[in-house]
Protein backbone atom coordinates (compact mmCIF):
# COMPACT_ATOMS: atom_id res chain seq x y z
CA UNK A 1 0.00 0.00 0.00
CA UNK A 2 1.65 3.38 -0.96
CA UNK A 3 1.79 6.24 1.42
CA UNK A 4 -1.04 8.85 0.73
CA UNK A 5 0.00 12.45 1.86
CA UNK A 6 -2.20 14.43 3.42
CA UNK A 7 -4.06 17.36 1.51
CA UNK A 8 -1.95 19.73 4.06
CA UNK A 9 0.87 18.06 2.70
CA UNK A 10 0.07 17.69 -0.90
CA UNK A 11 -0.53 21.63 -0.80
CA UNK A 12 2.82 22.09 0.83
CA UNK A 13 2.98 23.51 4.15
CA UNK A 14 1.86 25.99 6.54
CA UNK A 15 3.42 29.44 4.53
CA UNK A 16 1.53 27.86 1.43
CA UNK A 17 -1.65 28.44 3.59
CA UNK A 18 -0.48 31.32 4.79
CA UNK A 19 0.54 33.06 1.56
CA UNK A 20 -3.53 31.93 0.13
CA UNK A 21 -5.39 33.67 2.88
CA UNK A 22 -3.12 36.72 3.22
CA UNK A 23 -3.34 36.95 -0.92
CA UNK A 24 -7.04 36.13 -0.94
CA UNK A 25 -8.10 38.85 1.80
CA UNK A 26 -6.44 41.25 -0.19
CA UNK A 27 -9.18 40.67 -2.65
CA UNK A 28 -11.60 40.30 -0.08
CA UNK A 29 -11.20 43.63 0.87
CA UNK A 30 -11.12 45.26 -2.14
CA UNK A 31 -14.30 43.28 -3.37
CA UNK A 32 -17.37 45.47 -4.15
CA UNK A 33 -19.86 42.35 -2.50
CA UNK A 34 -17.53 40.98 0.36
CA UNK A 35 -15.43 44.05 1.58
CA UNK A 36 -18.12 45.40 3.74
CA UNK A 37 -18.64 41.80 5.46
CA UNK A 38 -14.97 42.03 5.96
CA UNK A 39 -13.62 45.46 6.69
CA UNK A 40 -13.89 45.00 10.68
CA UNK A 41 -11.94 41.63 10.31
CA UNK A 42 -8.88 41.21 13.19
CA UNK A 43 -5.30 41.31 11.86
CA UNK A 44 -4.94 38.24 13.15
CA UNK A 45 -8.25 36.78 10.73
CA UNK A 46 -6.05 35.71 7.89
CA UNK A 47 -3.44 33.83 9.70
CA UNK A 48 -6.84 31.90 11.94
CA UNK A 49 -8.24 30.87 8.54
CA UNK A 50 -5.15 29.76 7.38
CA UNK A 51 -4.18 27.71 10.48
CA UNK A 52 -8.28 26.38 10.59
CA UNK A 53 -7.82 25.10 6.72
CA UNK A 54 -3.84 23.59 7.20
CA UNK A 55 -5.53 21.46 10.21
CA UNK A 56 -8.45 20.32 8.96
CA UNK A 57 -6.47 19.38 5.92
CA UNK A 58 -4.62 17.00 7.89
CA UNK A 59 -1.75 19.55 9.14
CA UNK A 60 -0.52 19.57 12.51
CA UNK A 61 -2.74 21.54 15.37
CA UNK A 62 -2.00 24.97 14.50
CA UNK A 63 -5.53 26.46 15.21
CA UNK A 64 -6.44 24.30 17.97
CA UNK A 65 -3.22 24.76 19.77
CA UNK A 66 -4.00 28.81 19.64
CA UNK A 67 -6.93 28.27 21.40
CA UNK A 68 -9.50 27.46 18.38
CA UNK A 69 -12.20 25.20 17.94
CA UNK A 70 -14.63 24.13 15.28
CA UNK A 71 -16.98 25.84 17.71
CA UNK A 72 -15.26 29.07 17.96
CA UNK A 73 -14.91 28.96 14.06
CA UNK A 74 -18.75 28.26 13.48
CA UNK A 75 -19.42 31.25 15.76
CA UNK A 76 -17.42 33.90 14.08
CA UNK A 77 -20.29 33.05 11.43
CA UNK A 78 -23.44 33.21 13.79
CA UNK A 79 -25.70 36.00 12.68
CA UNK A 80 -23.85 37.84 9.89
CA UNK A 81 -26.74 36.85 7.48
CA UNK A 82 -24.53 35.66 4.64
CA UNK A 83 -26.10 35.04 1.10
CA UNK A 84 -25.87 32.54 -1.44
CA UNK A 85 -24.51 35.18 -3.93
CA UNK A 86 -22.03 36.37 -1.10
CA UNK A 87 -20.71 32.30 -0.59
CA UNK A 88 -20.23 31.93 -4.42
CA UNK A 89 -17.98 34.98 -5.04
CA UNK A 90 -15.93 33.87 -1.77
CA UNK A 91 -15.22 30.40 -3.54
CA UNK A 92 -14.79 32.22 -6.96
CA UNK A 93 -12.11 34.85 -5.39
CA UNK A 94 -10.35 31.94 -3.41
CA UNK A 95 -10.22 29.57 -6.23
CA UNK A 96 -8.72 32.44 -8.30
CA UNK A 97 -5.89 33.10 -5.49
CA UNK A 98 -4.98 29.29 -5.54
CA UNK A 99 -4.39 30.04 -9.39
CA UNK A 100 -2.47 32.55 -9.02
CA UNK A 101 -0.08 31.81 -5.81
CA UNK A 102 0.14 28.45 -7.42
CA UNK A 103 -1.55 26.08 -5.21
CA UNK A 104 -1.40 22.27 -6.45
CA UNK A 105 -3.90 22.19 -9.73
CA UNK A 106 -3.69 18.33 -10.35
CA UNK A 107 -7.33 17.28 -10.56
CA UNK A 108 -7.44 14.83 -7.22
CA UNK A 109 -6.56 17.87 -5.00
CA UNK A 110 -8.63 20.42 -6.78
CA UNK A 111 -11.59 17.97 -6.35
CA UNK A 112 -10.51 17.90 -2.58
CA UNK A 113 -9.56 21.43 -2.03
CA UNK A 114 -13.34 22.98 -3.96
CA UNK A 115 -15.68 20.04 -2.19
CA UNK A 116 -13.81 21.14 1.18
CA UNK A 117 -14.97 24.99 -0.26
CA UNK A 118 -18.70 24.49 -1.50
CA UNK A 119 -18.90 21.77 1.83
CA UNK A 120 -17.78 24.62 4.18
CA UNK A 121 -18.59 27.68 2.58
CA UNK A 122 -22.67 26.15 2.61
CA UNK A 123 -22.23 25.37 6.16
CA UNK A 124 -21.26 28.65 7.07
CA UNK A 125 -24.00 30.02 5.24
CA UNK A 126 -26.47 28.10 7.32
CA UNK A 127 -24.91 29.12 10.44
CA UNK A 128 -25.22 32.59 9.26
CA UNK A 129 -28.33 32.50 9.91
CA UNK A 130 -28.49 31.48 13.41
CA UNK A 131 -28.78 33.44 16.62
CA UNK A 132 -26.96 31.15 18.69
CA UNK A 133 -24.02 28.88 18.04
CA UNK A 134 -25.19 25.16 17.24
CA UNK A 135 -21.57 23.39 18.20
CA UNK A 136 -20.65 22.66 21.74
CA UNK A 137 -17.06 23.65 22.42
CA UNK A 138 -16.13 19.83 22.79
CA UNK A 139 -16.69 19.37 19.42
CA UNK A 140 -13.72 17.53 17.44
CA UNK A 141 -12.36 19.64 14.57
CA UNK A 142 -13.37 18.85 11.00
CA UNK A 143 -10.84 16.48 8.82
CA UNK A 144 -10.60 16.63 5.04
CA UNK A 145 -9.41 13.94 2.92
CA UNK A 146 -9.27 12.82 -0.59
CA UNK A 147 -12.90 12.40 -0.97
CA UNK A 148 -15.25 11.58 1.36
CA UNK A 149 -18.11 13.74 2.79
CA UNK A 150 -19.62 11.13 5.08
CA UNK A 151 -23.27 11.44 4.19
CA UNK A 152 -26.27 13.33 4.03
CA UNK A 153 -26.01 16.94 5.80
CA UNK A 154 -27.60 16.63 9.40
CA UNK A 155 -27.80 20.10 11.02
Amino acid sequence: MKNVPTLYEWAGDINTFETLFNKFYDKVLKDELLGEVFKNMSPEHRHHVACFVAEVFGGGDFYTTDGGSHAKMVGKHIGKMLTEEKRQRWVQLLLQTADEVGLKSDPEFRSAFVGYLEWGSRIAVINSQLNDNPMQLQEPMPKWGWGETGGPYQP
